[in-house]
Formats: structure tokens, sequence, C-alpha cells
């Protein structure tokens, strides 16, 4: 089993690989397969709200993704299994591209492609887990729930403050995270109540976010 642990998200990264190599090549399978407003909500391409985490914009984003995914994959296999695994990176997904469709669903241009919703879900599962581990960023290390605190602020201030060149699919990042937090929440319960204080502290971004979102009417 530990074997088999280790080996489906090789499988998962490798057939992504395969898979963002050809849309690299191949314009219609791009557009045929990623997230778009318009497919999903006016056309009902629901496949899209699932195809689009196989399909990456260029070779460092399918690296960066792959990269973060293999090495936080291993924790969620170890306390998931790899039924855990597979129900975690494919509902953070899910739910990063349900968000984004919600929050965007008067914007029928806004489309979206790649893994980070799932990579999303895995990492920040991963952070509620264990939150005072060591984690590198470009080399320097952090305190994983420092970095979250900071990630969740750089992304809520981006989507309240969007830029003309930001390409950054905050959204689809901000729902797998949440998610990602929420499946260790109902899974492991006490992992996360042993944790509570510093999950508390990196979720005040998304505090300030959801309120600006719902009552501002903000990011959208």
């Amino acid at each position: 089993m530990n074997n088999l642990n280790q080996l489906i998200p090789v499988l998962l990264i490798v057939l992504t690989c395969i898979t963002s190599y050809i849309g690299f090549n191949n314009s219609a399978t791009f557009q045929r397969y990623q997230f778009n407003v318009i497919g999903v909500r006016y056309h009902k391409q629901y496949r899209r709200l699932i195809t689009s985490a196989f399909l990456h914009a260029d070779w460092w984003h399918l690296f960066f993704n792959m990269f973060t995914l293999y090495f936080f994959s291993q924790v969620i296999s170890y306390v998931y299994g790899v039924l855990g695994f597979l129900l975690l990176y494919f509902g953070s997904v899910l739910a990063g591209n349900v968000f984004s469709l919600w929050l965007y669903k008067n914007r029928p241009s806004y489309a979206a492609i790649g893994a980070s919703g799932g990579v999303s879900g895995i990492l920040f599962a991963a952070i509620a887990l264990m939150p005072q581990q060591t984690i590198y960023l470009y080399f320097i290390p952090v305190t994983s729930w420092i970095f979250a605190t900071l990630y969740f602020a750089y992304s809520a201030w981006s989507m309240v403050h969007p830029r003309p060149n930001d390409n950054t699919g905050h959204a689809s990042h901000l729902g797998g995270a949440v998610l990602g937090m929420i499946f260790v929440a109902v899974l492991t319960p006490m992992y996360f109540m042993r944790n509570i204080v510093f999950i508390g502290i990196m979720s005040l971004p998304l505090l300030y976010l959801a309120y600006e979102i719902l009552f501002n009417k903000k990011a959208r």
C-alpha cells in the first residue's frame, strides 16, 4: 500500500505533463478543455471544471505545480491514503473552478487553466496538518503557517485590487486551499483543533476577502 501511495501521485504528475505538452502544441485541444465561464455556464460543458487541471500555460507553470504536488502529496497520502489523496486533489480542482465560476459568472470571457486549485488543496491541507513545519520558498526557509498567512493576504489583496497584467487564477488557488483545510477539519479534527490558533491566523485574510466580496462587491 505504501508503494501505491507513492505511485499514484507520480502517475498523476506524468499524465498532467503529457496532457499539458499536448495542449502546448494543439490550440484546438487547449481551447476545448480549458476552464471558461461561457463554456461551463452557457454551454453546460462541465468537463472543463476538471479537464482544465490537465493543461498549463507554459513549462514553468507546469513545473512549479508538479514540483509542489510531488513533495506535499507524500504527507497527504501517508495520512489519508491514496483514495484520500485523489478525493482531495480533484475535489480541490473542482472547488477552485466552481468558486471562480461563481465569482466571475458575469464575465463570460473569463478563462483559466492549470492544476493550481488541486495543488493548493494538497499544499494547504499539509500546512493545516503541520503548520509549524519549515518549507522552502525559492530556497528560503519559511515556517508554513507564516507562508500561508502571507500567501492568503497577497491573494486576497490581488483579488480586491486586480492588476491589468495579473494572469494568476487567485480564485482557483483560494478555492482549492480552503477545501484542503476543510478536508483536514472533517477527516482529522484532532489535527485541526490542535493547530486551530495557527489556522485561525492564516484565515484572517480570507475573512477580509469574504467581507469585500459579500458586502462591498469587490473582486467581481
